[in-house]
């Protein structure tokens, strides 16, 4: 009996930690930590980048509407305006081993000479768990975090949720002007939105 109800503890005290975990994602509250291993077989850790701003932008090759920002270079080219300006750029794969989306570090590496991404690192989560810490839903999902370490922006690279790449120049891009703002010392106008793209592809 005492087992037992050790064990129920354990799971409740999970299960407080887990909610408590995720209740910490949103606008204006800290961005939760993580250490995450790249394509390039370095540890990143997000603590190690205290005093600039972040972007986390969720990637799965495979998904059009990456293909979308990518194959025309939209996305590189955000990423190296704004890594010019000091902020650093994570892309971040969760798709689980067997699922669309996902490669090992070698081809991962592979992928990003290819598409020449200019981000800092591609960041490897196969288990899902820096994904689902910060309830990222779909490919790309964009996080933004400030300096102090606070997440001010969540949610959709633009106003127009379509994989069409035509679409781009007529859109609203919401990452490069919260960023201006930021970068400005201004309030971000538009800190939540919803984001579009493909399902995160879990386990």
């Amino acid at each position: 009996m005492k087992s037992f109800r050790i064990v129920l503890a354990a799971i409740a005290l999970a299960a407080s930690t887990t909610l408590s975990v995720q209740a910490e994602v949103s606008v204006g509250k800290p961005a939760p930590e993580f250490t995450a291993t790249g394509s390039d077989g370095k540890s990143y850790k997000l603590a190690d980048y205290k005093g600039k701003f972040v972007v986390l932008q969720w990637y799965n090759r495979d998904c059009p509407f990456i293909v979308k920002h990518y194959q025309g270079g939209n996305m590189q080219a955000l990423q190296e305006k704004y890594g010019k300006q000091g902020v650093v750029w994570f892309e971040i794969n969760s798709s689980a081993e067997g699922k669309e989306g996902y490669f090992n570090a070698a081809d991962s590496q592979k992928i990003r000479k290819e598409v020449k991404s200019k981000s800092l690192a591609t960041l490897l989560d196969p288990s899902g768990e820096i994904g689902r810490l910060y309830k990222a839903k779909t490919t790309p999902h964009m996080f933004i975090i400030d300096p102090q370490g606070t997440l001010v922006y969540d949610g959709a690279i633009d106003d127009h949720p379509t994989p069409y790449a035509e679409d781009i120049p007529k859109s609203k891009n919401y990452v490069s002007a919260a960023l201006d703002e930021a970068l400005a010392g201004k309030m971000i106008a538009k800190a939540k939105t919803r984001p579009y793209g493909c399902g995160v592809k879990y386990n």
